[in-house]
């Protein structure tokens, strides 16, 4: 039997960076040559406990920089401005994209707007409820003025 660690997700065996115990055939011939796995030496296990410390300092960090962001704009307005026609309808739309810009220009904040989350297109003037995603375990609710242009 031999100790490798995994470089790579491996089906039935692990994930990228486990430490398993395999056959030795099974190491040399497969794991080894194919860059899935490298032999666990002592060097290589310090390397990846440093690793995992770094990825969860990252982690932790991106978690604290989320709660701030939505203590920031949890429950915020922010104002949309767009050309609209009559009755209130937009040409177009107004988009995550135009919404990020909108809280950048407004908080002075980068959200991502992948992370921006519409039920529907807006594609009347009015206020709407929009989903921040800022982590996995954290979201906050914006709303969003849609004003038309000159008011």
């Amino acid at each position: 039997m031999m100790k490798v660690v995994l470089m790579a997700d491996v089906p039935k065996l692990g994930n990228r960076g486990t430490v398993v115990e395999v056959a030795e055939g099974y190491a040399r011939n497969y794991l080894l040559p194919r860059g899935l796995a490298v032999e666990a030496t002592a060097g290589r296990l310090k390397e990846l406990n440093l690793e995992k410390k770094r990825q969860e300092a990252k982690k932790s960090q991106e978690l604290e920089q989320a709660r701030r962001l939505r203590q920031l704009l949890d429950g915020a307005v922010v104002k949309v401005t767009t050309r609209a026609g009559e009755k209130g309808k937009l040409f177009g739309s107004v988009t995550n994209k135009e919404i990020a810009q909108a809280i950048k220009n407004t908080f002075h904040a980068d959200v991502d707007r992948r992370k921006i989350e519409l039920k529907e297109p807006i594609k009347a003037l009015g206020s709407y409820e929009v989903i921040l995603k800022l982590h996995p375990e954290i979201q906050a609710r914006l709303r969003v003025q849609v004003v038309a242009e000159g008011s």
